[in-house]
């Protein structure tokens, strides 16, 4: 078995989600499930399948977006991998409860705009996501002024009273 390290590559501020799901139906039933959720959302979609043809199957509503999945989920290729690329202005907290109620979804790694690696494992034929390095480390703990930042903050984009 070998591990590799594989960048996501993205505009400095897009987010996307990571997952793995089973079933090529995955990709129309993660659509509607974020179509429904948030009407006009921009996004592209891309599934590594992991049998039969083995192709990358894609949807999306920004073509941009679609390139950014199709692009990423080629440099994974983990099987039954999927990679989500939201548009600007649309953030992963909005849909993932919905992604999370898509029956054929199994897991997420992640749900960031930050610098990511997929790390890798390689086997054979086979490929499979170890987990992500999301971000930076920690500078240290936060102290009572970044703990009222902090409650400001969420209140004032509207995800508290």
């Amino acid at each position: 078995m070998d591990l590799s390290l594989v960048p996501i590559k993205k505009p400095l501020d897009t987010n996307f989600i990571l997952g793995q799901a089973h079933f090529i139906k995955t990709i129309e039933d993660i659509h509607e499930a974020l179509v429904n959720t948030v009407p006009g959302i921009q996004f592209g979609l891309a599934f590594c399948e992991a049998s039969g043809k083995r192709l990358v199957r894609w949807s999306g509503t920004n073509d941009a977006m679609i390139q950014l999945a199709q692009d990423n989920a080629i440099a994974i290729g983990a099987g039954h991998s999927f990679i989500l690329f939201l548009g600007d202005g649309f953030y992963p907290i909005n849909i993932l409860r919905a992604i999370r109620d898509v029956p054929e979804v199994v897991q997420l790694f992640c749900a960031t705009a930050n610098p990511t690696q997929v790390i890798i494992a390689s086997a054979g034929e086979g490929r499979g996501i170890v987990g992500v390095i999301d971000g930076d480390s920690p500078l240290g703990i936060e102290g009572k002024e970044d703990i009222q930042w902090r409650k400001d903050f969420i209140r004032m984009i509207g995800y508290k009273q």
